[in-house]
């Protein structure tokens, strides 16, 4: 394992920016479901399974995601999961049907299920004395994440009903490029090549 301090010093902080952008985005488009789905005609029903499926989909991925991660490193499953916030925001700024919607919560979820690879990186380049004070962090870009989103969410929904959506998908497209840019692996190469490979819960 290796320390943070061999790492650039952007490193981590983009690790928790990662948390906190898929926070945020979770913020912004919650509160705006009901109404867009009742602008679809969706029922109680339709709106209830657009709230579920995020929460569904993660539950289902979360281990896949901390097992693909064990294989092919943590950065490339990071990688994956902001590319696929940016399609799922996208998918919900232009959605025009109620399917269109689920299928934004569904992309959101499955890549909000890197959340869990998230904490993982930090566990690798943490010592134990240091991880506490990381996994807090963690935890207050979830708390900060969830004040801002919703926030964010009613000033630019306020503006056009496609805004939310693109301001949710460029804030994940920035880290992104930046995570591209500077993010090194967590893990060393040999214990990837070693780890078991990847299957279903």
């Amino acid at each position: 394992m290796t320390t943070s301090a061999s790492l650039p010093r952007s490193a981590i902080p983009i690790v928790i920016a990662t948390v906190f952008i898929d926070v945020i985005g979770f913020g912004m488009v919650l509160p705006l479901l009901p109404s867009y789905a009742a602008r679809l005609g969706g029922t109680p029903g339709n709106i209830g399974l657009l709230v579920a499926s995020y929460s569904a989909i993660q539950f289902v991925l979360a281990p896949l995601w901390g097992r693909v991660s064990d294989r092919i490193g943590r950065r490339p499953v990071l990688l994956i999961g902001l590319a696929g916030s940016v399609a799922s925001y996208l998918v919900f700024a232009f959605a025009n049907s109620l399917p269109l919607l689920l299928l934004s919560r569904v992309l959101d979820g499955g890549s909000g299920a890197t959340v869990n690879v998230a904490q993982a990186y930090l566990a690798d380049e943490t010592t134990p004395e240091q991880r506490t004070k990381a996994m807090g962090m963690v935890g207050a870009a979830f708390g900060l994440g969830f004040i801002v989103g919703p926030i964010l969410g009613g000033i630019t929904a306020a503006i056009g009903n496609t805004l939310p959506g693109i301001i949710a998908a460029i804030i994940p497209a920035i880290n992104l490029i930046m995570a591209w840019r500077v993010l090194p692996e967590s893990i060393p190469a040999a214990v990837a090549a070693n780890a078991p490979a990847a299957r279903t819960p």
